[in-house]
């Protein structure tokens, strides 16, 4: 069944974001007004099943390839036993990464429910971001979205960029399309059977996992990204999901980087643009 996505563009904050009383906001709204600041805007994509937000430059200028940033997990939890009423992320990382591009073919696409309210939170339940983060209907809607971007902006192909959980969210699209010229995650989540036995937690069983579908992403380039102080997604789970494919056959360059003094948090975005250099050597961006 064709799903219609039809674009809602958000109102732009008409007051400087600079003036604005940041305690009287939102964590969505908050992030959207340091978004404006920076040129960059909020749209939504509205599916059948879930609406889900992106923001792009004031000008986007794409000649063939959009690269999009994918949103990691966010505020899944408030604590270890308590799940989040809503998962919009305290820190976007993702979109300050996406905000560092060395270009303007770019654009950030946040994870289902987060950065929307009323009507637009349908289907939206702590499943969403907790056990079922990496759902089909996640990863669908996902996938739906970025085709809608693809088209929007009239891209040839892309490269998915995916910051922790977004970085399996990624895997798992590109798993299914085949106009994905690389794939790039950043203390990506993208064995989470191998983490949550690493972690001995509750393994996430209403998720798909990018490990399994090493034959359909053999043929894309990737580049993965660990921090060498990450206890979150530690080095060697990465190392674990490259170590799975296999190599009697035809396979795109794989190449797992291990960034000194950065853990799952810290610090990425200050290195990225020299981090971006390595993943211009290995995917084709133009």
């Amino acid at each position: 069944m064709n799903v219609k996505i039809q674009l809602l563009l958000v109102s732009v904050l008409s007051l400087n974001a600079c003036s604005l009383s940041t305690a009287s906001l939102s964590r969505g709204e908050n992030i959207r007004a340091m978004a404006v600041e920076q040129g960059w805007q909020k749209y939504l994509v509205l599916g059948d099943h879930f609406d889900l937000a992106y923001f792009v430059p004031d000008e986007v200028r794409v000649s063939n390839i959009l690269v999009v940033y994918i949103e990691g997990d966010g505020l899944a939890w408030t604590s270890k036993t308590r799940p989040s009423a809503d998962p919009t992320p305290l820190t976007p990382t993702a979109l300050l990464l996406a905000q560092k591009h060395p270009g303007s073919n770019v654009a950030y696409l946040a994870r289902p429910c987060q950065y929307v309210e009323g009507i637009n939170r349908h289907h939206c339940s702590q499943a969403v971001w907790t056990g079922g983060r990496f759902s089909e209907s996640v990863v669908s809607a996902s996938n739906q979205a970025i085709t809608y971007l693809k088209n929007r902006y009239q891209a040839d192909s892309l490269t998915l960029i995916g910051y922790s959980g977004g970085g399996a969210v990624a895997a798992l699209v590109a798993a299914r399309r085949n106009d994905v010229m690389g794939l790039v995650t950043i203390a990506g989540n993208i064995d989470h059977d191998s983490w949550t036995s690493h972690h001995q937690i509750t393994p996430l069983s209403e998720s798909l996992n990018p490990a399994d579908f090493l034959s359909q992403l053999r043929g894309i380039p990737q580049v993965h990204f660990v921090g060498e102080k990450d206890q979150v997604v530690p080095a060697e789970l990465t190392r674990g999901y490259v170590s799975k494919f296999d190599s009697s056959t035809s396979l795109a360059s794989i190449i797992v980087n291990e960034v000194k003094d950065t853990d799952h948090h810290c610090c990425w975005v200050e290195q990225w643009p020299n981090l971006y250099s390595l993943v211009q050597e290995v995917i084709p961006m133009r």
